[in-house]
């Protein structure tokens, strides 16, 4: 018995089910999965630069025979669809099995999103698994169940699963089935001609999958009472077993395609039946399309963000168990960036030019928050190149603020670098800021194609921003070091005065998290109270509340020296 995540779980049911390709894009609640199926022997798993290309790297390996495996959270899937709607046509030749982890709560993410809307626009199967022995049996059993039924299987999971330990009984890796590649353009080619009859198999194959469904052990009922019936599925069964301890409750562990007849059955045995799920009203309506009468609770569960056991119980009006309310003055612990994060200073500036900044997905979109308060728009990976320039055709020749594009190296090559392909093109102009840390540092540091490290640490090439943007045929290009001041400010002053050309400045500077170097500490000797080196928002810099003067917490300061360009009166210095 061993305690895993649902990640690590979900990770070795596709390694047990001899999977030996896997491929993503890291995403949380999702990227440990990746990460664990990456250490295990046998198989070979790379990050690849976004979801799409990720799961068509899968694809192929399940076209050529082998059992392959992707893994993406909610909005990656977004990024993914377009192949995942198509290997719906074409079905598979090795099992392929994807992960996709949603995120009630948005913990991590720009939106709440429930997949299981892919799955039934898609007419994929998809599994919920409740805890970390399902995450790895369902994954395990998917890939024979591709291999039977045509199809790539979807794994859901939320944050709750994927990051949660529950005991697991491991289970041994077995060889899969040989599925040796033969040319049939008919199932893999999906030109108009041949999808047309591919769409064919694939309403037969529904037809067979609601058929399987009815008999899937995954599906389970635990009776109880008669008087409250509930369908559920994933983590809220956990929390609905917990609240509602003697309810009937019917287990959903396949969410796509319901098994109608046996809710219908179990609807009858009980005298009111209720849908309890997670941001998303999907299996509700679901289970009211199969003819079933739902009711509604006493009260209204929350429409967004996560359940929990006391939600449900005062959703159906039972007593609260014993408990203490949480102390209403315990200080706000807000995000923050790093001390020495090297994109501290870029923020800063651009708040110091009273620039319209379009952020994008990673660390940097703390940047928003005060003090820095620098941040106009974050919509989606890529999105801020995209959507400077489209300030710009709207500004167009009127007397504007600055409009400056702000992403990551790995967004870059995740999503940004086909936007500014797009600009250039289409001649725009603006400033492109690249915060090049040498990493996808909010996932956890994993490596990308600016970068060159790869998961399972093979050789690899070590790709050029800047040789990159050149070849786009954009000629001003700056390297900047972000822990300059100076030179930051002057390289974002030259380029936003320059608002008829696209200019691209890489602010290139190491993740202080990578090699976790300290320098020796700073301290302020003579605080005048003048405040400024509060509004670099850094941890390690404090305020008495007494006197209103600044002070450094030398246990958190790793010697950046960010802070002593800003201070004018010269109080900041290196500690002795």
């Amino acid at each position: 018995m061993e305690l895993l995540s649902g990640n690590e779980a979900i990770a070795r049911g596709a390694w047990a089910a001899g999977a030996r390709i896997g491929a993503a894009y890291p995403g949380t609640p999702s990227t440990e999965a990746m990460e664990a199926f990456a250490a295990l022997p046998e198989v070979y798993a790379e990050w690849c630069t976004n979801e799409k290309v990720a799961l068509e790297v899968a694809l192929g390996a399940s076209a050529a025979g082998a059992r392959a495996f992707a893994t993406c959270k909610h909005v990656g899937l977004n990024v993914a669809a377009d192949p995942l709607f198509t290997a719906a046509y074409t079905g598979v030749g090795g099992g392929l099995a994807m992960l996709v982890a949603d995120d009630p709560g948005m913990y991590s993410s720009q939106n709440e999103q429930d997949s299981h809307y892919y799955a039934a626009a898609a007419q994929l199967p998809m599994m919920d698994p409740a805890d970390s022995q399902e995450a790895q049996d369902m994954t395990r059993d998917a890939y024979e169940l591709s291999e039977r039924f045509d199809v790539p299987f979807l794994i859901r999971s939320t944050v709750r699963i994927s990051h949660t330990r529950t005991p697991v009984e491991p289970k041994m890796r077995t060889e899969a089935p040989e599925h040796p590649f033969e040319s049939d353009p008919a199932k893999w080619v999906m030109m108009p001609a041949f999808a047309k009859p591919r769409r064919v198999v694939q309403l037969e194959r529904v037809s067979a999958l609601k058929a399987w469904v009815e008999e899937c052990p995954y599906n389970r009922i635990i009776e109880g009472e008669r008087r409250v019936g509930i369908v559920c599925a994933g983590a809220v069964f956990q929390h609905v077993r917990e609240a509602l301890p003697t309810a009937s409750v019917f287990k959903l562990g396949v969410t796509w395609p319901l098994p109608a007849q046996r809710l219908r059955a179990f609807a009858d045995t009980v005298d009111a039946l209720y849908v309890i799920e997670e941001a998303s009203t999907y299996l509700r309506d679901a289970v009211a399309a199969a003819g079933i009468t739902v009711h509604d609770t006493l009260s209204p569960l929350p429409g967004a963000g996560e359940l929990t056991p006391s939600l449900i119980r005062a959703a159906f009006g039972e007593e609260q168990p014993a408990h203490h309310d949480a102390a209403e003055d315990v200080p706000a612990r807000p995000p923050a960036l790093c001390p020495g994060c090297p994109h501290r200073l870029v923020f800063k500036e651009l708040a110091r030019l009273k620039a319209i900044v379009c952020g994008d997905i990673g660390c940097y979109t703390l940047g928003a928050l005060p003090p820095l308060s620098c941040m106009d728009t974050c919509v989606c990976m890529g999105a801020s190149i995209s959507m400077a320039h489209g300030f710009e055709l709207a500004l167009g020749a009127t007397d504007h603020r600055p409009v400056v594009g702000v992403i990551g190296d790995s967004t870059f090559a995740h999503s940004g670098l086909s936007s500014l392909v797009s600009t250039a093109y289409n001649n725009g102009a603006g400033t492109i800021c690249i915060l090049d840390n040498r990493t996808t540092a909010m996932t956890g540091r994993q490596g990308n194609p600016f970068n060159g490290t790869t998961l399972q640490g093979r050789a690899s090439r070590e790709m050029d921003i800047e040789g990159v943007v050149a070849s786009l045929g954009i000629e001003e290009i700056t390297i900047v070091d972000p822990n300059d001041m100076q030179a930051v400010r002057s390289a974002l002053k030259a380029a936003t005065a320059n608002a008829d050309t696209l200019s691209v400045i890489v602010f290139r500077r190491p993740c202080v998290l990578l090699e976790r170097v300290r320098e020796k500490p700073y301290l302020i000797t003579s605080c005048t109270g003048c405040g400024v080196c509060l509004t670099l928002g850094c941890p390690a810099i404090g305020k008495h509340a007494d006197t209103g003067l600044s002070y450094i917490d030398m246990d958190l300061c790793i010697g950046c020296g960010q802070c002593a360009q800003y201070c004018r009166f010269n109080a900041i210095e290196v500690a002795e």
